[in-house]
């Protein structure tokens, strides 16, 4: 574009100054304002005609006198049934009296005269047991509520000499349990399981902490019986555990009622297998 027609040129003539002014950019940034015009005056004439169409169908239609008709409103009168008192509930029934009791007649001891005194039949005692004694003499049922009367020991029965608890006995729990010095248990444990420990990893068993609960009985001398690995994982870890502990120091047995008894324990023992 030449120098003299620059400032008073159009924008979009210095934009697309060398470029195809047909492809469409153009022609739609040249013509903006002519299609805004065009939409504003479109827009105006739907509101113009919206409005006026409004006003005319108010001043053709039937004119409101404004006036609401009011009408009263009766309402009818509901009668209420009366509500009944509920029915009183039935008298309860008569308890039946209770049975008569079969009564002796019992006179207390009176100090008279003996023209005074009048002789009267009186029964054996036998019959009195299971009779209820009073003023009169009565024919019912036997009143099962008297107290026996207490048995007389005439030092005939066998009394049974006291249970004397078995002294072998093996307890589970007891009160105190058995124990042992902590410092030389683990020295010997530790000095005893090391060979075992160095065989299972020459045999190739896989680095790690295994552990295996030993179970004994602590007998009331303080030795160590019948011990059993209650777990095994193998490469003779259970076997070497067993060994080791029949081997160990003596313990304090475990007491019930104040005495000495035999008790089981459990002793967790940890192998530790590095490579």
């Amino acid at each position: 574009m030449e120098a003299n027609k620059i400032l008073s040129a159009d924008i979009l003539d210095l934009v697309f100054e060398g470029r195809n002014k047909d492809y469409g950019a153009y022609d739609l940034r040249k013509k903006y304002n002519n299609r805004l015009i065009t939409a504003l005056a479109i827009t105006a004439a739907v509101l113009i005609l919206a409005i006026g169409g409004s006003l005319l169908s108010k001043a053709l239609g039937p004119k409101d006198s404004g006036k609401v008709e009011v009408r009263d409103v009766v309402m009818a009168d509901i009668k209420q049934e009366e509500e009944k008192p509920p029915p009183p509930p039935p008298p309860p029934p008569k308890t039946p009296p209770p049975p008569k009791v079969e009564m002796a007649k019992f006179t207390p001891p009176v100090i008279k005269k003996d023209e005074e005194v009048k002789q009267e039949e009186i029964p054996p005692v036998k019959e009195m047991e299971d009779k209820k004694i009073d003023v009169i003499n009565q024919e019912g049922i036997k009143d099962e509520g008297i107290a026996a009367p207490p048995v007389v020991d005439e030092g005939k029965a066998v009394v049974a000499a006291p249970k004397v608890e078995d002294e072998n006995k093996v307890f589970e729990k007891v009160e105190i349990e058995a124990s042992v010095d902590v410092k030389q248990w683990r020295r010997h444990l530790e000095s005893q399981l090391q060979r075992y420990i160095e065989d299972a990893a020459s045999q190739g068993m896989n680095p790690g902490q295994y552990t295996v609960q030993v179970r004994f009985l602590v007998e009331k001398d303080g030795s160590i019986t019948d011990v059993k690995a209650l777990n095994d994982p193998g490469y003779g870890l259970g076997k070497g555990a067993e060994d080791v502990v029949k081997r160990g120091p003596r313990w304090s047995p475990g007491e019930q009622n104040g005495r000495k008894v035999r008790s089981y324990h459990t002793q967790p023992i940890t192998f530790v297998v590095s490579e």
